[in-house]
């Protein structure tokens, strides 16, 4: 329990880093620097070996968590006459085994939700694109028309067109013979679009007048954040005890430890929790 809880830890804060960028980068950069980091982390081969050890670490965690639980329960099968339990011991560490079954079903909708879709799924998955604007002439007419073109981004690292034109430079576009129906994406993988299905699953409609009660976003947003509040609990009492179980404690760096655990604990999940906040609100 001690050794993938750390592992998890580690794990958190790598995936906190990443997510940031949600909120951190923004416009087109933003958007293109998540999608290639999420493109990044799905197929670098130390990465998806880490991916794994993850996975069997969570498993595990979950796991030993149950079976600690029913041995705790099997050794006291009769409870005390008189137990005053607040006098030695925090609220989250009595309550160790709910807070992690509550987030055990936090994992599995954030997973159904965005791992699963990206990854799993087979309904095809929408690409990173942008558009482009540009003012054309009529020579005929002599009117001046706005057009709008749409381009995917590709592994490659550049865009190619999926609504008949392309770019031939920054100033400079011509019309191509290529049908929009019939674009070939051999031509360049396309990057999945990670960035957009966050931002549509957190966002919401801010045309409509007043507070969106029914709006599903606010639902996911609450639900995201009482999750974080319920792993900051979690982890108040988990990260300091993972270091007791392992045999560290003197002293001298316990309460050291329990600060920095108390730092993380509140540090990782306000951040996470953050990063939708802050989608619902701005985007």
């Amino acid at each position: 329990m001690a050794l993938t809880g750390l592992f998890l830890c580690t794990f958190l804060v790598g995936h906190l880093a990443g997510n940031l960028q949600l909120v951190f980068s923004t416009g087109e950069e933003g958007k293109r620097a998540f999608n290639e980091y999420a493109y990044f982390m799905a197929h670098n081969p130390a990465i998806k070996l880490l991916s794994y050890v993850t996975y069997i670490s969570i498993l595990f965690h979950i796991v030993d968590g149950f079976m600690l639980t029913i041995q705790n329960k099997k050794a006291r099968p009769v409870g005390y006459a008189y137990n005053k339990p607040g006098a030695n011991s925090s609220m989250a560490s009595r309550n160790m085994a709910v807070l992690g079954t509550l987030i055990l079903v936090f994992l599995a909708t954030h997973m159904a939700n965005f791992w699963w879709k990206a990854k799993v799924s087979e309904d095809k998955f929408p690409l990173h694109v942008k558009e482009i604007s540009f003012q054309q002439g009529n020579e005929m007419t002599g009117q001046v028309q706005k057009q709008t073109i749409k381009l995917y981004l590709t592994t490659a690292g550049n865009y190619v067109p999926v609504d008949g034109f392309i770019v031939k430079n920054k100033t400079e576009l011509y019309e191509a013979q290529l049908n929009a129906q019939k674009v070939d994406l051999k031509m360049g993988e396309g990057y999945k679009d990670l960035h957009s299905l966050v931002f549509a699953f957190f966002g919401h409609d801010k045309t409509k007048q007043g507070f969106p009660i029914n709006d599903l976003a606010l639902a996911g947003l609450i639900f995201y954040v009482i999750s974080m509040l319920v792993l900051g609990f979690h982890l108040w009492h988990g990260f300091s005890s993972a270091f007791q179980s392992l045999g560290v404690n003197h002293p001298t760096y316990t309460s050291w430890i329990k600060k920095l655990g108390y730092g993380f604990a509140i540090l990782v999940p306000g951040l996470f929790a953050l990063i939708p906040i802050v989608i619902f609100i701005t985007k």
